[in-house]
This record gives C-alpha cells, structure tokens and sequence, in this order.
C-alpha cells in the first residue's frame, strides 16, 4: 500500500519547475532537443541577428523583462564610426538612433490646435492654403442649406467660380481669389477643394473622400473691367458667408450675387471724362505746370478719354485705345511748342501720360510674382508691356511729327523740383481723388485714398527733395506707407485693399521719365533715351514691390492664425530653392 504513495511522492519531487519568460523565447531552443553539430549553422530563424551584435536598451527603461523579440544578452550591434572616419554612403549617420527617430505617424496627443476664428477671413484662408493639407482643421458642420443632405456640390462649385471671376476681374491679386474661393466652399462644408487661378482660368476641384471621384469645374474671365464698388461688394458677401453666426443659402447668395452684378457703376461716364482731365491736370501740376499747363493737359487727356471711348465702341483692342488716348496731350505740348507759347510743354504731355499709364496691372503682377503665382504675374506684367509699348507708340508717333515741324522740346528741362511743396501736395491730393473715380470706388473711401495720397506725396518729397536721397529709394519707402494703410484699413473693414491703395500710388508714378525717355528716342538720343526708360521701370518696380512690401509688414506684426509670433507664419512656397 505504500508504494504507490512513493511513487506520488517521486513524480512531485521530479516534476520540473515553470521556466522564466526569458526561457520560453520564440527562438530559444526547446529542452529535449539534441544540439547541432559541428559544421551546422545554429541559426533557427531569419530574423535572428548574427552573433557579435547588440542592440542597446532603450534609455529610461526599467522593465528587464525580455519579450519574444528581444535579443539575447552579449550580442552587440556596432556604433555609427566617429565624426573623423571616412565612411561610405551608405553608413549610418552620427546623429542617427533608432530608438530616438521621430514618429511616422500622427501623435496619441495629435497636432496643435490651429485657431482661425478671431482673425479676418482673409488672413484664415490664406493660413489654411499655406498649409499642408493633412493640418488643415476641418470646418464646423454647416447649416447653410435647406436640407439634411448637405449642398450640391456642383452649385457650391459654381457660385464659387462666379464669385472668383467677379476678383479677378476687377484686379484682385491670385492669393486673394483663392483665400475668397476656399472661403465660399468651406462655409457650405466642402473642405477637401483645391482652387487654382491662373491670370484668366479659375479652376476647382473637390474631393469628397479617398474612394469618391473628384468633381472638377473650371471658368475663363474673358472680359475685366475695374469697378472697385462691385469688388467691395464681392468681399462683403465672401465674409458674411465666412461669418459662422450668419445663415446664408445657396439661393441667396445668388440672388445677392445677381445684384452686385446688375448694380451700374457709381459715376456716369461724363463723370469719368472729367476725372480723366483732372487727373492729367493734377500731374501737370505736381510736375511744376502752372494754370495754363494745368488746362492744355485737363483737355488733351479728356479728348483722348472720348476717342478711346469711340475706339472701343468699334471693338478696337485695348493696345490701339491706349496709343489713340496718348496722342491728343502729347499733341497739344506739340502745339504750345510750336505757337512759342511760354509755358512748360513738357508738363502737359507728362500729366497725359500720368492718366494712362497702368499702375494697377502692374502692382497686381507684381504681387503675384512676389506670392509665388509666377504664370499668372508673368502674363499681368507681358500686359502691362503691352500697354506701356502701345503709350510709346502714340506719344512717339506725335513727338517724331513736332519734332519735324521744329518744335523745340527739351529733354534736359527740370520738372518737379519741389520748390512749390503746398501746390505739389494739392496736386498729388487731387490726382488720387481723380484717381479713386476713375476706378469707380465707393464714396466712402474716397477721402481716405484722397488723403492717403498726400502723405505719400509727402514722404517722397521729404526724402527726395529735402533729404536728398535716391527717387527709387524715396518711391519704395512712400509705396510701402501706402500698402501699410491699405491693410490696416482692409483689416479694419473686412473689404480688400485695391481701392486704399491704388489709387494712392497714382503721385508716385513715373511719368516725368517715362516722356524724357520717348522724347530722347524721338530726337535720335536712343541711348539717354533706353536710360530714362529704365529708370522708368526701376521707379514702377519700387513703387509695386513697396506696396508689397507694406502689405507683408502690417502681416508680420498683426495676430496671425496658428503662430504665437512671426517666426511661426508659413511661407507661400513650399519649397526652399532646390
């Protein structure tokens, strides 16, 4: 009877205890199983690593316990060699550590939070389309919709194109259109749209989801007029969509759109005509015209209105206009030459000048050029040398013919010297209020842009006349004041910053020195003639990189969607020039 209990008591005391976690490794060799013989490889799995290797334990942990894919103790993986060893290239970097590698994939903690609700819709846009699109936050549910399946996609698409037309074509810059048509679709909820602007094609393409196909819609401005009444109009309904707080439907935001683009222009054309001589009388006096240059150069310019009107009337491109509108001021400076009248003739034909050349297109290529938008900045500037070549050509064609009748033009005369500073600063005044009605604005901005216009005036005097630094630097720095007002008043009226600027460049413009260079080309002095134009271009290239540059600056110190400060805004380009 006792032997079965010893044979109990044997087997409890030769049973075998549990082994460790360590001893039951997926690659450890089970008990029982014969070791290898010599000449044998004892490797008993591809992913086991060769003897002689280490992998060093992750810094900070204190679990020793080994899993089934840890590496057995005493193996060893060799360190990256030392800065001074010649290495090849495909050896590990020095700085370079497995366990301290960034992660490649989002965080448990996710990405910061971007706020964009306590900024302008501009600036919120425009901070969302610099961003990579993975960061881009999505919007909040939308109720701008009579139904509970959301929008048509298709006729979010559209109001979107109809909306960025309307920018486009009254001279809104690329960035700015973009940052209008992401806002438009964000507010109906479509956050995976992509607008593209290129001078005359607007483009849009959503996507619904990764499994969807993309809906694409593209529209051509053919026609652009500039109407800067209308383009306030357009940014006042771009922000009530962009406002949470306001509910607005499709089909009101097409009934409101159907109005903006039916409302007639604020000023008739007479008024226009009227303003078109001012304008040219205001430059002939800043210039240093008196009261008989101030009226030569008022209808000379009001004659050339009413023929480019008539020429455009026939359907006469844009280029013969200008070069029909530039002839009758050049002709009537030919005219007072020739009666020997004794005044400066070459203030009257400057102040025609001043009233064609076009300081909006070029401000806005070069801002495009600046935002990264080089296809649509280079065909805005090959416009804007389209029209400057058609003013060359009008002007030459008169001064060439007074030149044969011997009407003695000179083209060392001095114009502006600033000797008269209370008359120049009326006149710059004057000339950006002809100005601002000419690019139809809204009577309500028309006395700041007047007034903006003066103190541009002003500061170039101050620098150039009285500080006796360079025209192009004193150009640049009054062209920045002015971009800096214009955003600052863009900001605190929610509306664009066209009509605060443009308008305010208008005393800036180089058209004392655009004359000089066509009239040394006329009486055969081509080569001081290339260097007054040059000069020309130097002043036009100063006066839009400043009102850039004011721009980008009332940016870098105001708040800034997702940045504590400058140093976190994002660039426009993506890349860093490689």
């Amino acid at each position: 009877m006792s032997v079965p209990g010893s044979v109990a008591q044997v087997t409890e005391a030769e049973e075998p205890k549990p082994q460790s976690d360590e001893a039951r490794s997926a690659f450890r060799q089970p008990s029982g199983i014969a070791a290898s013989i010599d000449g044998e490889s004892s490797t008993t799995s591809e992913f086991e690593i060769p003897q002689g290797f280490a992998v060093p334990r992750h810094a900070g942990t204190e679990s020793e316990t080994t899993s089934e894919f840890s590496l057995p103790d005493g193996l060893e993986v060799p360190q990256a060699p030392p800065a001074d060893t010649e290495g090849s290239a495909f050896t590990m970097p020095s700085t370079h550590s497995a366990w301290t590698a960034p992660t490649a994939f989002t965080p448990a903690s996710g990405f910061p939070a971007v706020s964009l609700t306590d900024v302008p819709w501009q600036d919120r846009m425009r901070a969302m389309l610099r961003m990579p699109v993975a960061e881009r936050p999505a919007p909040e549910p939308s109720q701008k919709h009579d139904d509970e399946t959301g929008p048509a996609v298709p006729r979010v698409l559209d109001l979107t194109l109809r909306i960025g037309e309307l920018l486009l074509a009254g001279g809104e810059g690329a960035e700015d259109v973009e940052a209008a048509m992401f806002a438009v679709c964000r507010s109906y909820g479509l956050d995976r749209c992509e607008p593209n602007v290129t001078f005359t094609l607007l483009s849009i393409s959503y996507q619904p989801s990764l499994v969807e196909d993309p809906v694409t819609a593209s529209r051509t401005v053919r026609r652009r007029g500039t109407d800067y009444t209308r383009l306030a109009a357009v940014f006042h309904l771009v922000d009530d969509l962009s406002d949470p707080d306001t509910n607005i439907s499709l089909e009101e935001a097409y009934r409101r759109l159907a109005e903006i683009r039916r409302n007639r222009h604020p000023y008739p054309t007479w008024v226009l005509t009227v303003a078109s001589g001012l304008l040219a009388g205001g430059a002939s006096l800043l210039v240093g015209g008196g009261l008989t240059v101030f009226f030569a150069a008022m209808f000379g310019s009001m004659l050339g209105d009413r023929l480019a009107w008539l020429c455009a009337g026939r359907g006469l491109p844009e280029f013969y206009q200008f070069a029909v509108a530039a002839m009758p001021p050049a002709a009537m400076g030919v005219v007072l030459t020739v009666t020997h009248v004794d005044v400066k003739a070459s203030a009257v034909i400057t102040g025609g000048l001043f009233a064609l050349l076009p300081g909006r297109a070029l401000v806005a290529g070069v801002q495009d050029g600046l935002t990264g938008f080089y296809i649509t900045a280079a065909a805005r500037l090959l416009e804007v040398m389209y029209f400057f070549v058609s003013i060359v050509a009008g002007v030459l064609v008169v001064l060439y013919f007074g030149v044969q009748l011997g009407a003695e033009l000179n083209p060392d005369a001095k114009l502006g010297t600033g000797d008269e500073p209370f008359v120049q600063i009326f006149a710059s005044m004057l000339l950006s209020l002809a100005f601002a009605i000419l690019l139809q604005q809204e009577r309500a901005t028309v006395l700041a842009v007047t007034l903006n216009g003066g103190i541009a005036w002003c500061v170039y005097g101050a620098m150039n006349y009285a500080g006796d630094i360079s025209p192009v630097a004193s150009t640049a720095a009054a062209a920045g004041l002015v971009g800096l007002f214009g955003q600052l008043m863009s900001r605190y009226r929610f509306a664009s910053a066209l009509p605060y600027t443009t308008a305010a460049i208008g005393p800036l413009l180089p058209g004392s020195a655009t004359y000089f260079g066509l009239l040394g080309i006329a009486q055969g002095e081509v080569d001081s003639g290339l260097l007054s134009l040059s000069n020309a271009v130097a002043l036009a290239m100063a006066i839009a990189i400043g009102v850039n540059l004011g721009g980008e600056i009332s940016r870098l110190f105001l708040k800034v969607p997702g940045a504590a400060s400058a140093a976190g805004r994002r660039a426009a380009k993506r890349t860093r020039g490689f």
